[in-house]
């Protein structure tokens, strides 16, 4: 504990190897309780290994793990009390429905038979199955799939739950019900550890983000902290016509004194360090005689803070388009 809050993870050091594979160097993690913590980082960077240790899945070849003050490796029954966990593949019996799947858990959990089926309704109001309590599983949706895997993982109302991707393969709108559901989990009192690979969710749910790359924490601040990170702010004009743009080029060079590139035939782009310059860009411009359609001041995006801190590989820049795509098309 720093400074008298309470953590809900406090790593130091772990590591985890598999042959000549180190596939978390030294990780290292303090997230406060009441909080969502979004852990980022392209496929293979660690980020399932660690939350498996973090879980008591796995046990790390080094470092220490304590979860709300109990040790992961001495106290592992504790531990596993207070901890629920969606994992990637769904933990739901296809052969079950999804009333069936829950009441079994909640016996597993010690729950009796009546408390059980009280629990499992909870649950599937919550999420918004009840109209689908005894239906077949193989008639669900991928969307309801993960909904109900994620209501398993709450029968006991752990106060602290990983969630590993989550919303991959959601459509939109389930998506954008799951993050209601996971800010829902906090206002009651949980302790959320999230990865995934929509910078978007990241941005959108997290107090606190985590870069992992190749076993190791290589940056950890909240989203606005990592975007200042990335640099200054931008300024994204569009210009009415097409033919003025390399005009508009010359004329923001010359204002800002720095390199203005073309992102598209009429889109412009240029660092913006001082903002007050902006109507002096304005004012040359139309002294120029050069219309504008657009006008912003932009933010570092946590693609660009994604892209310098992983190293910005061809490979990542693939996995990140293939994400965007998916979610544009569902």
């Amino acid at each position: 504990m720093k400074n008298n809050v309470i953590l809900a993870i406090e790593a130091h050091g772990l590591v985890k190897t598999f042959g000549h594979n180190r596939a978390v160097d030294g990780v290292c993690l303090s997230i406060p309780t009441g909080s969502i913590c979004g852990v980022l980082g392209p496929n293979g960077a660690g980020k399932t290994t660690t939350i498996n240790m973090l879980a008591t899945l796995s046990k790390p070849d080094a470092g220490s793990v304590k979860i709300f003050g109990y040790d992961v490796l001495r106290e592992t029954q504790i531990v596993r009390q207070l901890i629920g966990l969606t994992g990637q593949f769904a933990s739901i019996d296809e052969d079950l429905t999804a009333l069936e799947n829950l009441m079994i858990f909640g016996r597993l959990y010690g729950y009796s038979r009546k408390d059980s089926r009280r629990r499992a309704n909870e649950l599937l109001e919550e999420f918004g199955l009840s109209d689908v309590a005894k239906r077949a599983l193989s008639k669900f949706s991928g969307g309801m799939r993960r909904r109900l895997d994620l209501a398993v993982s709450l029968i006991s109302q752990p106060p602290l739950i990983f969630l590993d991707e989550p919303t991959t393969g959601l459509d939109p709108r389930t998506r954008t019900q799951m993050w209601q559901t996971i800010r829902n989990l906090v206002k009651g009192g949980s302790t959320v550890l999230l990865t995934t690979q929509y910078l978007d969710e990241a941005d959108q749910l997290a107090d606190n983000i985590v870069v992992i790359d190749r076993g190791r924490v290589v940056a950890s601040d909240t989203p606005d902290g990592l975007k200042c990170s990335a640099g200054s702010n931008s300024l994204h004009l569009t210009v009415k016509d097409a033919d003025k743009a390399v005009n508009a080029v010359q004329v923001i060079e010359r204002i800002l004194g720095a390199k203005v590139r073309l992102a598209e035939v009429s889109e412009l782009i240029a660092p913006m360090d001082n903002a007050d310059k902006l109507i002096d860009v304005l004012t040359a411009l139309r002294d120029a005689g050069i219309a504008l359609s657009e006008v912003n001041i932009l933010q570092p995006t946590l693609d660009e803070v994604f892209f310098a801190l992983t190293g910005g590989s061809s490979k990542n820049k693939r996995e990140l388009k293939v994400k965007k795509e998916e979610n544009k098309n569902d």
